[in-house]
């Protein structure tokens, strides 16, 4: 039932201009900054040619789009997940009362928005890809990088299911999932500038988990950050909704 759920989600975010507008939005800044670091690896190639040391088409355009494809997710994210819970006043009381548990509908929205991001992201990754008919990618980094964009997203989504359940106009849960995102993002970088160094604050903090995918490496530890992240904002989300049901 909750793939069912996931499958009504997926269409409602294709049917909202919102979703086509950001899908469009997303893929013209991000093709833009493509052709951008590629007019510049195609400026330094001639220099770096015959040096088997320098960094290649992965490391100068690939990648670098990697880490801004992570960035954008920050922002859409919050837009796209914003409409799951708050200011549903049609599909959401019917789920309620359709005898569903409160974590299947939770499950179902989450599966749904995941599977949108996943698109989202492909779309985007097929920009560099299409280099590997003229030149040798390093396609297992940039699949790894590609699982850590995924793992990425589907935390970010969690924490805008939860943001929308909290909230009760669409607005508010994007602002607080904005708020929510960019706090773990900035979480480790604003201790260092006010002269804090704490293993604890570094291992909550996005960029920690999200580097060294984008750097070849799959680590346990990242892994499992994401996934316990996730299951966390996932849990809260049912309890909210739970409480929802019972207010009526």
């Amino acid at each position: 039932m909750s793939l069912v759920i996931a499958r009504n989600e997926l269409r409602r975010l294709f049917a909202q201009p919102l979703a086509w507008a950001l899908l469009a939005a997303v893929v013209v800044v991000l093709a833009y900054f493509f052709l951008l670091t590629l007019q510049g690896f195609l400026v330094l190639m001639p220099k770096i040619a015959g040096n088997a040391a320098s960094p290649g088409v992965t490391d100068l355009v690939a990648l670098p789009l990697t880490r801004a494809i992570a960035s954008v997710l920050l922002l859409v994210v919050p837009l796209l997940g914003m409409r799951a819970f708050a200011g549903d006043r049609v599909a959401l009381p019917l789920l309620l009362t359709s005898g569903l548990s409160d974590a299947r509908v939770v499950l179902g929205k989450y599966i749904g928005l995941v599977a949108f991001l996943a698109l989202l992201i492909l779309a985007t990754l097929a920009m560099p890809l299409s280099l590997q008919v003229a030149t040798a990618l390093d396609l297992g980094r940039i699949a790894v990088a590609a699982l850590g964009l995924m793992s990425f997203a589907a935390t970010l989504a969690a924490l805008a299911l939860w943001a929308s359940a909290l909230a009760q106009q669409p607005a508010v849960a994007a602002g607080l999932a904005l708020v929510l995102n960019l706090l773990l993002w900035m979480l480790d970088a604003g201790a260092r500038y006010e002269g804090v160094s704490s293993d604890f604050i570094n291992y909550l903090a996005l960029p920690t988990h999200l580097e060294p995918f984008l750097h070849g490496i799959v680590a346990t530890v990242d892994i499992a950050y994401f996934l316990l992240l996730s299951t966390v904002a996932l849990a809260l989300t049912t309890r909210r909704l739970a409480a929802s049901r019972v207010r009526g």
